[in-house]
C-alpha cells in the first residue's frame, strides 16, 4: 500500500511531463512538413563525396 503512495504521483508526473513535451513539439511546429523530411533523406547532395 505504501508503494502506491509513491508510484501514483510518479506515474502522474511522468504522464504530465510527456504531455508537456508533446504540446511543446506541436507549438514549435515539429510536425509541419513530414513529406519534405521524407524527401530530404533521399536527396544526395553530399559535397564531401567527390571521389
Amino acid at each position: 500500500m505504501n508503494n502506491l503512495l509513491i508510484l501514483i504521483p510518479v506515474a502522474l508526473g511522468l504522464g504530465l511531463l510527456g504531455l508537456m513535451a508533446f504540446v511543446w513539439s506541436l507549438k514549435s511546429r515539429q510536425y509541419e512538413d513530414l513529406d519534405g523530411a521524407a524527401q530530404r533523406i533521399l536527396d544526395d547532395d553530399d559535397p564531401l563525396d567527390n571521389h
